[in-house]
């Protein structure tokens, strides 16, 4: 979830006792909206997981919202991912 609804998702997931981290490409709206947690990623529009087709791309990606999900030791925290769009190896 990227965008203002899926922060506002986010908290009632979490309120109903599931756990949930966002992905974000616009930060200005995540800070606005304060989901439990998030990852920030300085992408496109509309390619918040990567490009189409970059398995391991997208999978690096998953890996470091499932790490958020085991590190965040604050509500709110918002993780920036280094990611350079089209200029990064993945394993």
């Amino acid at each position: 979830m990227c965008n203002r609804s899926g922060g506002l998702i986010q908290r009632v997931l979490e309120a109903e006792g599931i756990s949930s981290v966002g992905v974000s490409i616009e930060r200005k709206f995540t800070e606005e909206i304060k989901p439990p947690r998030s990852i920030y990623l300085k992408w496109p529009y509309g390619h918040p997981l990567g490009e189409p087709g970059n398995v391991k791309q997208q999978r690096a990606v998953m890996n470091k919202a499932f790490e958020l999900l085991e590190t965040a030791t604050q509500p709110g925290v918002i993780d920036d991912i280094p990611f350079r769009w089209r200029r990064e190896k993945y394993d």
